[in-house]
This record gives structure tokens, C-alpha cells and sequence, in this order.
């Protein structure tokens, strides 16, 4: 007979609260089995499949998607159209990645022309700032008309 777990054993195991489990349980993410007494009893496929979520959920997916989209080791048959449509999921989910990714490198640069700014300020560093600033309203507004001078109330864009 395969080994259970108590839902305090998983908790200490995983380091995920009791409260999450029982949510995981309520929405159907993970729904262990239930002992003679009515407790939750984990099998190691369940602990496997709670490792698994907390690895989406590092990569930024919610329990929504991950509930959705990765339940196909369930299944007793899979359609390769399945599959598919998971690929293509992944695939947009990165491209999402790729574009914070890249937000995130900017955020840092005009972090650290800020920083550079305040700890030397002169007129040429407050240039810079001031230049690396339009470059990311510009990057913000690509999609929108030119802002004229007279738009920002006489400041210069």
C-alpha cells in the first residue's frame, strides 16, 4: 500500500500553509483522498502535483491557469490537440515573460541614472535623466500622436 500523508506532514514538507492546502482542496486544484476519519490523506502523486504548483506559481501562472491548463497527467487518454493548445499557452506565456523581462531591464536603467543623478547632481547628469526620461515616455506612447510642447502645459517632452 502506497504511503499517505497528513496534511501537517505535507505542510511541513512543502512549507505550504494548512489554510492554502484546504483551498487547493476547496477549488479542486489538489483533492487528496479522505481517511476512514474524514482527514486529508496526501498520496505522493498529490505531493508531486503540489510541487509542480508551486513551481508555476514561481513562474507567474495562477492557480487559475494551472488549474486549467495542467491537469492532463489525470487524464487516463490525451488528445495531441491538447497538448497543442498547452504549447501555445506556454508560448504566449513567455512572450508575456519576455516583455516584463524587458520592462523590468528599463525600470533598472532609469533606476540607476536616478541614482547617479542624485549622488553627483549637475546639470549634465540632471541632462541625462531628464533624456532617459523622454526615451521611456516615448516607448510608454508609441502607439499614440506626437505630444506637442504645448500639451504639457509649456514642459518639454
Amino acid at each position: 500500500m502506497e504511503k499517505q500523508y497528513s496534511i501537517t506532514e505535507v505542510s511541513r514538507m512543502l512549507g505550504i500553509p494548512k489554510d492554502t492546502l484546504r483551498y487547493y482542496d476547496r477549488i479542486g486544484v489538489v483533492s487528496p483522498s479522505r481517511g476512514h476519519n474524514s482527514y486529508r490523506r496526501y498520496s505522493r502523486d498529490d505531493i508531486v502535483d503540489l510541487m509542480n504548483i508551486q513551481i508555476m506559481q514561481y513562474a507567474d501562472f495562477s492557480l487559475e491557469e494551472i488549474k486549467g491548463k495542467f491537469q492532463f497527467h489525470r487524464m487516463q487518454s490525451v488528445d495531441p490537440a491538447y497538448f497543442q493548445e498547452v504549447a501555445e499557452f506556454l508560448d504566449a506565456k513567455k512572450a508575456e515573460t519576455r516583455k516584463k523581462i524587458t520592462h523590468l531591464e528599463k525600470v533598472s536603467q532609469l533606476l540607476d541614472v536616478a541614482v547617479k543623478t542624485l549622488r553627483d547632481f549637475n546639470p549634465e547628469s540632471d541632462q541625462r535623466l531628464a533624456m532617459f526620461a523622454r526615451e521611456i515616455y516615448r516607448d510608454l506612447h508609441k502607439k499614440e500622436p506626437e505630444i506637442t510642447k504645448e500639451d504639457c502645459d509649456g514642459h518639454q517632452i
